[in-house]
């Protein structure tokens, strides 16, 4: 089993930045890659950004590309997702997602999911 639990999310202006954490717990001497996803109501789960266990590789939505930072020291430190240039669209409930494989292309991606965290960027 594995716990995963986010923080870091708030309010921000446009073009302002904020910066999440994803903390795991459990099973942290196991593989698994992490990501960042968001969802606003009435809309599906969009993927926003996840880096491989070992921190070596990263793969980005294309929508935040440029802005979005993620990163982890290795499998037992937390994940970050340094979020810059942040606009209104990027408002939405940030959920980190932890899975043993890597990058995330199927839509069942996602073992494990922490509880989600705010972001709200004002226009």
């Amino acid at each position: 089993q594995l716990q995963l639990a986010e923080s870091g999310g708030g309010l921000v202006q446009t073009g302002g930045s904020l910066r999440l954490s994803c903390a795991a717990s459990g099973r942290t001497d196991s593989r698994y890659a992490l990501g960042w996803f968001r969802q606003t109501p009435g809309k599906e789960r969009e993927f926003v950004a996840a880096i491989s266990w070992d921190g070596r590789l990263s793969y980005y939505a294309d929508s935040v590309k440029g802005r979005f930072t993620i990163d982890r020291n290795n499998a037992r430190t937390p994940v970050h997702l340094q979020m810059n240039g942040l606009k209104p669209e990027d408002t939405a409930v940030y959920y980190c997602a932890a899975d043993p494989t890597f990058p995330p292309v199927s839509s069942s991606w996602g073992e494990y999911w922490g509880q989600g965290t705010q972001v709200t960027v004002s226009s």
